[in-house]
C-alpha cells in the first residue's frame, strides 16, 4: 500500500518538471495500461505511477487547451461574464476574475483576470459588459522572480486583460457575493486600521493588506499567518475536538453518545465551514482534506504510523488539482508536515510543552531553508524568535476574536464590532513586535541555487534533524555548504557577463567585468509596479552582486529611470551618471556624464558619449560601448534618427557586434545609415509584449533581417545573458523550457 502511494504521487509529481507534454493517446494509453498493471502483484508499483502521470499530464492539457486563442491576443473585445471570487483593490485599481465569459469573437477561456484602473464598485456575483483588451498568460522571465504562467496555469486562469469600458448587468445572489458583503462590513471597522488582516484571517483575502505589510511578514517568516491555511483550520477543528473531549472528561457529556467520533465529525465540520466562510481556494481545499483524512486515520487506522495520512492526503490533493505542484505553497506546506513529523517521530523521551515549541521553531527554520532557496524565496533570519511569539499570539488571541466577531457581526453587531476591535488591536500590537525584529535581523536573499546544491542541503537538514546517535550525522553542516555558498558565476579577466533584463516596456543591462559592475539603466516605474524593486535589485542579488561601481542612468524618462530609486536603496551605488540631471531624484547625487568619458577595468574598456547634450528626453540619452577582447556592445538608450546621424558625423568607431535596438525598436530610430556604420551581427530589443507604442516596429525588423542581423527580444525570450568576449550565443530565461510557456 504504502508503496503504491509513493508510486501513485511521483507520477502526478512528474509533471511538473515536463519540458512538454506527451500527445493525448500516449495519455490516455497510460491510463488504460495502469488499470491493468494495479492489480498485478509485480507491477502494481508501475501501474499506479503510470495512472498519476497519465491523470496529471490530461488534467494540465485541458487547462492549457483553455487559455486565450491567438487570433484575440493583444484585441480590445466585449465580452459578458460574471464576477466571482473577491474582487482585489490595490492602488486604485480592481483586479477580479470573471466566469463564463462569452463574445461574439469568439470562444474565451472559462476563467479571465482582469484589471480595471479607476473602476467603479465591483461585487462578487454581478454580471458586466466589458470592453477588455485581451492578452495570453505571460509575465516577466528573469532567472529569479515569480513565473506567471506557471501561477496562472494552476489557477486555471486561461487569459488576462485590461478594461477599457463596461457596464454592470445584473447581480445574482452567490457565496461569493454574501462573502464579499461581509468584507465591505470588516472593511469599514474601525480596526487599528489592520481590516484588511482581519479580512486575510476570516475570508481568505489578502488584497486588503499592504505590500509594506506583506514585505514586513515575508522579512519576518510569518507570511503564513495572514493567509488562511492548514495552521488557522487545524487550530479551530483541534478546538472544537478539544471542546468536546472536555466535556466528556468532566462529566458533563451524555453518556448514551460516544463523545470521540462525535468529537472527530465536529472537527472536521468546523474545518469546513472555516473552509467555506474563506472560499476553499487550493490552500483551503488541502487543509480541509488533510484534516479529513487525519480525522479517518485517527478513528480507524492510528496503527498505521503518522506517514500514511500525509502520503494519502498529499494523493487526494494532487489527485483533485495536479496542476497544484506548480504553486510554492503546495510545497512549503507538505514540506512543513514531513519535517514535523521528522523531528518528533523515533525519539526517545518526551520534550515538555516549552523545549517542543522552541525546539520546533528553529528546527523547521533549518529544514525550510533549502527549499525557500530551492523556490527562489527569502530565508527569514528572525523567523524562529518571531514565529515563537507570533503563532501562539494569532492563533490564541487574533483569530478567534476576529471569526468571533464575524459571526456575532451578522447577529449582535455592537457585539461584534468589539470583538473585531480587540482583534485589530492584537494585530496592531503584533506588526509593531514584526517591524522591531525586521530592524534587527532582516531576511537573507541567497544567491542563485543548483539542483544539486538543494539536493545536498535537504540531505544535510535531515541529517542535523535526525535524532542523536546517527553515525554520519556531523556529516550534515559539510552538506549545507554549497546550498548556502553556490558556485558564482564570475568572468575571466578581459571578459564581461551582460544581461539584459526582462522589466517589460523599459530597459535595464547589466555589466560585470571580474571586480566591478555597472548598471545601464534601472526599469520603469509604473502605477504599483516598481522594476527596480521587483526585478532588478533581486536579480543583482541573485548574481552575488551587492555593489555597484556605477549607475549609468541614459535619461530621465519613468520607463529607464524609474527604477533608480529602489536599486540605489536596495545596494550599494558608488557614482550614479545620467544624461538629465534634474531629472532624477537628489537623493541619488547625480551627476551629468561627460562626453568621451573612457576607462577601463579588467581588460575591459567602456566609453560613454552623449551625442545631443543640449535636449532633452530620449534625445539627450548617455550611450555607451563596451569592449571586450574585441567583441564590441554598444547599449544606445532612447537616441533618435537625429543623433544616429550626430554620432556618424562624430567620426567616431560606433561598429559592435551586439547593438541594443535604439528606443525598444521604434521607427523614429534604427535608420539604414546607422546599421550600416554600426554592422551589428545580433541586436537586443527590451520592450513589453502588447506594448502601447508599437515597438518594435515592423520597419525597423524588416530593416534588421535585410542587414542580417539576428533579433533577441526579452518579451519573448525573457532576460538575456551572455559574456562579451567569447562571441557565443546568448542564452535566455526561457530557453529551459517547462511545458505551460508559450512557444
Amino acid at each position: 500500500m504504502r508503496t503504491g502511494i509513493v508510486a501513485f504521487i511521483a507520477g502526478l509529481l512528474a509533471l511538473r518538471f515536463l519540458p512538454e507534454l506527451p500527445g493525448q493517446e500516449v495519455l490516455i494509453a497510460c491510463l488504460i495500461v495502469s488499470v491493468g498493471l494495479i492489480f498485478l502483484p509485480r507491477l502494481y508499483v508501475v501501474g499506479a505511477f503510470l495512472m498519476g502521470f497519465g491523470w496529471a499530464c490530461l488534467s494540465a492539457q485541458w487547462a492549457l487547451d483553455d487559455r486565450l486563442a491567438d487570433a484575440l491576443d493583444g484585441r480590445v473585445v466585449w465580452l459578458e461574464g460574471t464576477v466571482v471570487g473577491l474582487p482585489e483593490l490595490r492602488e486604485g485599481s480592481t483586479r477580479f476574475l470573471l466566469k463564463d465569459a462569452q463574445s461574439r469573437h469568439g470562444a474565451l477561456p472559462s476563467r479571465i483576470r482582469v484589471t480595471w484602473s479607476n473602476a467603479p464598485a465591483v461585487r462578487s456575483g454581478e454580471r458586466w459588459r466589458l470592453a477588455v483588451e485581451l492578452q495570453k498568460p505571460g509575465g516577466l522571465h528573469n532567472f529569479r522572480g515569480m513565473d506567471g504562467e506557471a501561477w496562472m496555469l494552476a489557477h486555471r486562469i486561461g487569459a488576462s486583460g485590461a478594461v477599457k469600458a463596461g457596464q454592470r448587468l445584473s447581480h445574482q445572489a452567490s457565496v461569493d457575493a454574501w462573502r464579499d458583503a461581509l468584507r465591505q462590513q470588516l472593511l469599514q471597522l474601525d480596526a487599528f486600521q489592520r481590516n484588511g488582516g482581519l479580512a486575510a484571517l476570516v475570508l481568505g483575502d489578502g488584497s486588503g493588506i499592504s505590500a509594506q505589510d506583506w514585505q514586513l511578514l515575508q522579512t519576518t517568516g510569518t507570511t503564513h499567518l495572514m493567509v488562511i491555511s492548514g495552521q488557522h483550520i487545524t487550530l479551530l477543528s483541534g478546538f472544537v475536538f478539544a471542546l468536546v473531549a472536555g466535556l466528556a472528561r468532566l462529566g458533563y457529556w451524555p453518556a448514551r453518545l460516544p463523545w470521540f467520533p462525535i468529537a472527530c465529525v465536529s472537527a472536521l465540520l468546523s474545518a469546513a465551514g472555516y473552509g467555506f466562510l474563506a472560499g476553499f481556494d487550493v490552500p483551503v481545499r488541502r487543509a480541509c482534506a488533510m484534516i479529513a483524512l487525519v480525522t479517518f486515520w485517527r478513528l480507524r487506522f492510528r496503527y498505521l504510523g503518522a506517514w500514511v495520512p500525509v502520503g494519502v492526503a498529499l494523493a487526494v490533493v494532487l489527485a483533485a488539482e495536479p496542476l497544484a505542484s506548480l504553486t510554492p505553497g503546495f510545497w512549503l506546506s507538505f514540506m512543513a508536515v514531513g519535517l514535523l513529523i521528522w523531528i518528533f517521530a523515533g525519539r526517545l523521551g518526551q520534550w515538555n510543552s516549552w523545549r517542543s515549541w522552541g525546539r520546533a521553531q528553529w528546527m523547521m527554520a533549518i529544514g525550510l531553508a533549502p527549499v525557500l532557496l530551492a523556490l527562489d524565496l527569502p530565508v527569514s533570519l528572525s523567523g524562529p524568535v518571531a514565529n515563537l511569539i507570533a503563532v501562539p499570539w494569532v492563533d490564541f488571541l487574533v483569530v478567534p476574536a476576529a471569526l468571533l466577531g464575524a459571526v456575532f457581526l451578522l447577529t449582535i453587531p455592537p457585539l461584534g464590532k468589539l470583538l473585531l476591535w480587540c482583534s485589530g488591536a492584537t494585530l496592531d500590537g503584533l506588526f509593531t513586535f514584526l517591524q522591531y525584529l525586521s530592524v534587527l535581523a532582516p531576511a537573507w536573499q541567497g544567491l542563485l541555487v543548483p539542483a544539486w546544491a538543494v539536493a545536498l542541503g535537504m540531505l544535510g537538514v535531515l541529517l542535523w534533524l535526525a535524532p542523536d546517535g546517527l553515525p554520519v550525522r556531523p556529516l550534515a553542516p559539510f552538506l549545507l555548504v554549497p546550498l548556502f555558498w553556490p558556485p558564482v558565476n564570475q568572468p575571466a579577466s578581459g571578459l564581461a557577463n551582460v544581461v539584459v533584463l526582462d522589466v517589460g516596456q523599459g530597459l535595464s543591462v547589466l555589466i560585470q567585468t571580474k571586480s566591478h559592475s555597472i548598471l545601464y539603466d534601472a526599469g520603469p516605474l509604473g502605477r504599483g509596479y516598481d522594476a527596480g524593486e521587483r526585478v532588478v535589485v533581486p536579480n543583482l542579488r541573485a548574481m552575488g552582486i551587492r555593489h555597484l561601481d556605477m549607475m549609468l542612468i541614459s535619461h530621465g524618462d519613468a520607463d529607464h529611470a524609474g527604477g533608480a530609486a529602489a536599486v540605489f536603496g536596495g545596494i550599494k551605488v558608488d557614482q550614479v551618471i545620467t544624461g538629465e540631471v534634474k531629472r532624477l531624484p537628489g537623493s541619488l547625487h547625480p551627476i551629468s556624464c561627460e562626453d568621451n568619458q573612457r576607462w577601463v577595468w579588467e581588460g575591459v574598456m567602456f566609453t560613454v558619449w552623449q551625442p545631443s547634450p543640449l535636449m532633452k528626453g530620449n534625445a539627450a540619452s548617455c550611450v555607451l560601448m563596451v569592449e571586450a577582447a574585441g567583441e564590441r556592445l554598444f547599449l544606445t538608450g532612447d537616441i533618435d534618427e537625429k543623433a544616429e546621424r550626430r554620432l556618424i558625423e562624430s567620426g567616431r568607431d560606433i561598429h559592435a557586434q551586439w547593438l541594443l535596438a535604439p528606443h525598444h525598436g521604434s521607427r523614429t530610430a534604427s535608420s539604414e545609415s546607422f546599421l550600416k556604420v554600426v554592422r551589428p551581427e545580433y541586436a537586443l530589443i527590451s520592450r513589453g509584449i502588447h506594448n502601447n507604442f508599437g515597438h518594435p516596429h515592423a520597419q525597423v525588423i524588416s530593416r534588421y533581417e535585410r542587414h542580417g542581423v539576428q533579433i533577441y527580444d526579452t518579451a519573448l525570450s525573457g532576460a538575456i545573458s551572455f559574456t562579451l568576449g567569447k562571441h557565443d550565443l546568448p542564452q535566455g530565461a526561457r530557453q529551459k523550457r517547462y511545458f505551460w510557456q508559450e512557444k
